[in-house]
């Protein structure tokens, strides 16, 4: 067992490192410290988290259903399905859109359930790859739990998958050969499948606005099962999480921006796996704008006693670069906010205050921030006629006072300063 207290040392030691809030910005992805693998990730893989039993190379089990679609070496990549090794109602496994109210351990246990097959392919080219192909679009398409049997090359072995964009799973193994059971297609996502000529965007917006759920859709659109046929690929699943809370959002913002706004300052607050949620809508055209304080010895911030702050934005024209500061969480709580105008048919500006508190010590991925900003802007929210009173009531839930959140905050800066029509009357 790795000692978990030298690896965080030894990192929160890298005075630069931490000063720089390069670990917040990297994630363990991108190596920016310059060491062959992150300190942070060793430390996450050396709790004592419980994994499955596997004492056979071949299992079979009830896929949620789920898929993976790895993202190292693309476009020769590593797919296959996502199953435990017993059969059941195992829906749950795989659908974050359940999991409201439920512990992050408990979370993560249910997901260190699923065993990962891998098969390589080329991502761009896979029309040739064979029957693990076709098993792993199916399978991504099935609505409910199908029954999978996997032959695997030598018995799945090896760490838990953990990462802040993709969710968390258990061993893994090369695959020899795979089995999938009868199942029914979602009727949205076997549409797209077979009309040819859709735009891959356009059939995410069908989906979804037919009422497929997200995480169904990121499922289909990183199996190369939407699109343009001969434009059809697959798409890591990280990637592809991202690139549906990009596209729909997106879509979504086109709509409300033209909407009347709404006449009052709205609050909406929330707490759940250790994260605290503030969020203010303000009474003008849309914007966006969402703040991340990673507490101390949080999972992304090493130091044991540095905060890091970071911040991304868009004013009414929206991005054209990405969100490298919050990166995929920035798209997953854009959703949430515009799905929410969109419902009562309004725009405003929002602006999302997120304080990342060190109960919340492993990543889970961004299904989190999507859902619990879903859930926070289902609540009742506080309103007032002015933002002075919403700063009263932020820094009563919040940790963090006024003064640190205006200093990191573009739009909130631009909204005290910037002159407005009303002013002239």
């Amino acid at each position: 067992m790795v000692d978990q207290s030298t690896l965080f040392d030894e990192i929160a030691e890298s005075g630069d490192i931490v000063k720089n809030g390069l670990c917040n910005i990297c994630k363990g992805t991108r190596r920016l410290c310059g060491r062959d693998r992150c300190p942070l990730m060793l430390k996450f893989y050396s709790k004592k988290l419980a994994t499955p039993q596997i004492k056979s190379n071949d299992i079979a089990g009830s896929s949620p259903p789920a898929v993976f679609v790895g993202r190292f070496g693309y476009p020769k990549v590593e797919i296959g399905p996502l199953l435990p090794n017993y059969m059941g109602e195992t829906e749950i496994l795989d659908k974050p859109e359940m999991w409201s109210g439920k512990s992050m351990y408990d979370i993560a246990s249910m997901r260190f359930q699923l065993v990962r097959g891998k098969y390589r392919i080329d991502a761009k080219d896979f029309s040739k790859s064979g029957k693990i192909v076709d098993n792993v679009q199916e399978l991504a398409l099935t609505e409910k739990p199908v029954e999978v049997e996997t032959l695997f090359e030598r018995r799945p072995s090896g760490r838990v998958v953990l990462d802040d964009e993709i969710m968390p799973f258990g061993p893994s193994g090369k695959m020899a050969s795979i089995s999938v059971g009868n199942g029914r297609f979602e009727r949205n996502l076997e549409k797209s499948f077979y009309d040819t000529d859709m735009r891959s965007v356009d059939a995410v917006i069908s989906a979804y606005n037919n009422g497929t759920l997200v995480s169904e859709i990121e499922k289909a659109f990183s199996v190369g099962t939407m699109g343009v046929a001969k434009r059809r690929c697959f798409v890591p699943t990280r990637w592809s999480i991202t690139a549906v809370d990009d596209m729909l959002s997106k879509h979504i913002a086109k709509e409300i921006k033209y909407y009347e706004t709404i006449d009052e300052f709205r609050l909406f607050q929330w707490k759940e796996l250790d994260n605290w949620w503030s969020i203010l809508l303000i009474p003008v055209t849309w914007r966006f704008e969402m703040m991340e304080a990673w507490y101390p010895k949080t999972s992304w911030n090493p130091s044991p006693n540095e905060m890091i702050i970071a911040q991304d934005h868009e004013t009414f024209d929206g991005r054209t670069t990405y969100a490298d500061n919050i990166t995929g969480a920035y798209y997953a709580a854009r959703l949430g906010v515009v799905e929410y105008l969109q419902r009562i048919r309004r725009s405003a500006a929002a602006v999302v205050f997120r304080e990342i508190h060190p109960g919340y010590d492993i990543p889970l991925g961004v299904w989190n921030i999507r859902e619990n900003v879903r859930a926070a802007l289902r609540t009742v929210p506080y309103t007032a006629e002015s933002l002075n009173p919403m700063w009263k009531q932020i820094e009563a839930f919040m940790d963090l006072k006024k003064d640190r959140w205006m200093k990191n905050s573009f739009l909130l800066k631009e909204y005290m300063t910037q002159r407005r029509i009303e002013d002239f009357y």
